[in-house]
């Protein structure tokens, strides 16, 4: 059974395991510089699903300046890919922004991954952009 945990704490669990799934996919997989994976990480709300208490999927957010909720380092282990988890995980977020009254969401979205988000109801906004190497698009859900 899956289950989604919260933290705010850098010292949690959430956020240790969190880190490392970022760490093994956007530093392992993808080259992320990990000075960038680990920037910002103060004043962060931190997600992850546990798949049989197995850390699977992670997400961090923080409000914004104009009542929307900022989503970042959304990643999945890829031996849980194509399970929908990742979709858990940001269906979770939008119920909880939308319960604590946010009028969106935002997130920066890889370009290989902007059909993904437009299937959870995410626009594109913006210009294109170049994060870490990596191609990427703003990405707009009204709640």
């Amino acid at each position: 059974m899956n289950k989604i945990k919260v933290s705010n704490s850098l010292n949690s669990n959430v956020y240790k395991d969190g880190l490392e799934i970022r760490t093994t996919v956007f530093v392992g997989e993808q080259n992320v510089p990990q000075e960038l994976e680990i920037a910002d990480e103060d004043n962060r709300t931190y997600t992850t699903l546990y798949v049989n208490e197995q850390p699977a999927a992670t997400a961090r957010y923080f409000p914004t300046a104009d009542n929307g909720l900022h989503i970042q380092r959304v990643a999945v282990l890829k031996e849980f890919r194509h399970k929908g988890l990742a979709s858990e995980l940001l269906d979770k977020i939008a119920i909880d922004a939308k319960i604590q009254k946010f009028d969106y969401l935002v997130l920066g979205a890889q370009d290989q991954a902007n059909g993904f988000y437009q299937s959870l109801g995410y626009k594109v906004i913006g210009d294109q952009y170049e994060e870490a190497g990596i191609l990427h698009h703003d990405m707009r859900k009204d709640l």
